[in-house]
């Protein structure tokens, strides 16, 4: 059903200026999308990392109480840290993790959904105590004129979700955590539903229970209670949000992420009514959209498509994703198509 734009990928980490000298850019992706001001907006994450003096020594940058910038030192060969995974280190004795690269949002800017400016710094960065590792994966919904940007903070008090909120993206309100770790993958409704704000979100427990997706209501964005599940990960592996959920007139359209026991992440999607967005109708049966092409199977992690923003345009839906935890991309679709290929 869709159909990949020939410019792919939109954005590599070579398009994005390094916020600091001695820094390097090695992701631009996992982009918020909406619109403002006749523009496209998308709200990249930029992962970045220290640039390597010596291949021995392998630096985790983070941010202290203070918020200033620290580099944690792991030598490569030592046996003490398990180095195997490129994004993180694991110390052997303690458990601990460390990032090996730190993660902000940045703002591109587009008039037709594929040329991008990219602004050269930052538009939000991390904070302590509970953003040190950075911030990743942000999702944008429009309701009432206002925009909220919700994202994934990351410390080592654990993966948590925090949301802030903007009318022009100049002035920004930071809201804080709205919900605690481990959690992620909150996707926000652009309209109440019985008087009440709706987001899905992803507890992620461990032990027992499965990664599902779960709807939660708020009064107010911030504090969110009477939970419950919505999609049921059906196989081992995990089930996530992805776009914020669309409104059509055949229901509220949400198109997720799931991935397999080998890390493999596709779309699926699922179609819920406008008055009961924990009630599923429809449900895509297999993969709506898998990586196929190089630059989405190989890459900084490969095998991996994950959108956390789509735009729908009359029949037209653009579902701009991350590939491979590198670049940014565009695939196209008839949103009536994708509807129809749901199953109940």
């Amino acid at each position: 059903m869709f159909t990949r734009h020939p410019n792919n990928p939109l954005i590599k980490p070579r398009d994005v200026k390094p916020s600091r000298s001695d820094f390097e850019v090695i992701g631009a992706f996992n982009a918020g999308a909406t619109t403002y001001n006749g523009e496209l907006l998308l709200l990249l994450r930029v992962a970045e990392r220290p640039i390597r003096s010596e291949n021995t020594i392998i630096p985790c940058p983070y941010l202290d109480d203070h918020g200033d910038l620290v580099l944690k030192q792991v030598r490569s060969d030592d046996p003490n840290y398990n180095t195997r995974d490129s994004r993180l280190i694991v110390d052997k004795r303690s458990g601990e993790v460390w990032l090996t690269s730190l993660s902000h949002l940045r703002l591109a800017r587009s008039v037709d959904g594929v040329h991008f400016a990219i602004d050269e710094r930052p538009w939000l960065q991390g904070e302590p105590p509970y953003e040190t590792f950075g911030m990743e994966d942000a999702r944008i919904s429009r309701i009432e004129g206002k925009y909220f940007v919700n994202y994934t903070a990351v410390s080592p008090n654990g993966i948590a979700t925090a949301l802030a909120s903007t009318r022009d993206f100049v002035q920004i309100e930071r809201h804080g955590l709205i919900f605690a770790p481990q959690n992620r993958d909150v996707t926000i409704f652009s309209k109440k539903i019985g008087g009440q704000y709706i987001c899905y979100h992803r507890p992620m427990p461990s032990g027992l229970g499965r990664l599902n997706i779960w709807l939660a209501t708020s009064p107010d964005l911030i504090h969110w209670g009477e939970l419950s599940i919505v999609l049921d990960s059906r196989v081992a592996g995990r089930t996530g949000g992805g776009a914020p959920p669309i409104r059509t007139e055949q229901g509220w359209l949400s198109i997720y992420h799931a991935a397999d026991a080998n890390q493999r992440y596709t779309l699926g999607a699922f179609l819920t009514p406008l008055d009961q967005p924990g009630r599923i109708i429809a449900r895509s049966r297999e993969p709506i959209f898998a990586p196929e092409q190089p630059y989405e199977t190989s890459g900084f992690f490969g095998n991996v498509v994950f959108t956390c923003g789509a735009i729908a345009e009359g029949d037209k839906l653009r579902l701009y994703y991350g590939a491979s935890d590198e670049t940014t991309a565009l695939a196209e679709a008839s949103l009536s198509e994708v509807i129809r290929s749901l199953q109940p």
